[in-house]
């Protein structure tokens, strides 16, 4: 039995997807639908329910996945493909807003049986509105700045120099990080001219920003 599309149409297919942002459907996800199509439908369905728990943030079991896969006889690169695969296409369509009709007739287009789209699209659409609010949390984060402090040193000498009189500014940042909660301290010993040179710089930042306000 053949399952999948034909290899001539792994090509770019010309047509454009709302799923993927009404662009054409990139070469990698069309030659992956072929690969998907080789387990059965009813396994389509809890391995998307396993993607879609590690979107989630609730963690993917890889071993429950290699059981799914077997009978197919999936290799390793097979599996992460799969699991590649599905986390672009529910990502994709919920970043786009795609509903799950409009999804299940274009994944069809592009050669994934209509048993196996029924499954996806049934367990997208279960979790569309949690997904869609787990990509708003993670999009874009950046760390936050909690707190500045500095000092300045004037070095008379040193073991490798009798004079310097030379003085330094040392910065010390405290800034949260964008992927936890915890605080990270940074801290910077820079020369005179070169501050001069990062204040000079920061206000030309904080300028450009305001000015977009």
């Amino acid at each position: 039995m053949t399952f999948g599309i034909p290899l001539e149409s792994l090509q770019s297919t010309g047509r454009r997807f709302r799923f993927c942002g009404d662009l054409d459907c990139p070469d990698w996800v069309l030659a992956e639908i072929s690969t998907l199509a080789k387990i059965s439908s009813v396994k389509m369905k809890l391995l998307c329910a396993q993607v879609l728990r590690d979107l989630l943030g609730e963690g993917i079991d890889y071993d429950k996945v290699a059981k799914l896969t077997a009978d197919a006889k999936f290799e390793s690169g097979d599996i992460k493909a799969s699991v590649a695969v599905l986390s672009f296409i529910f990502c994709s369509a919920a970043k786009h807003d795609v509903d799950s009709e409009s999804l299940s007739s274009e994944l069809q287009q592009l050669g994934l049986p209509k048993e196996h789209t029924m499954g996806l699209c049934k367990s997208y659409e279960d979790k569309h509105s949690a997904l869609q609010d787990k990509l708003r949390e993670t999009s874009l984060r950046l760390g936050r700045l909690e707190s500045v402090s500095w000092r300045v040193d004037y070095t008379l000498g040193s073991s490798e120099l009798r004079e310097v009189n030379e003085p330094t500014v040392q910065l010390k940042l405290q800034a949260q990080g964008a992927e936890s909660c915890s605080t990270e301290t940074t801290v910077v010993s820079i020369s005179a001219d070169k501050f001069r040179v990062l204040l000079t710089e920061l206000k030309q930042a904080q300028a450009m920003m305001n000015a977009l306000q």
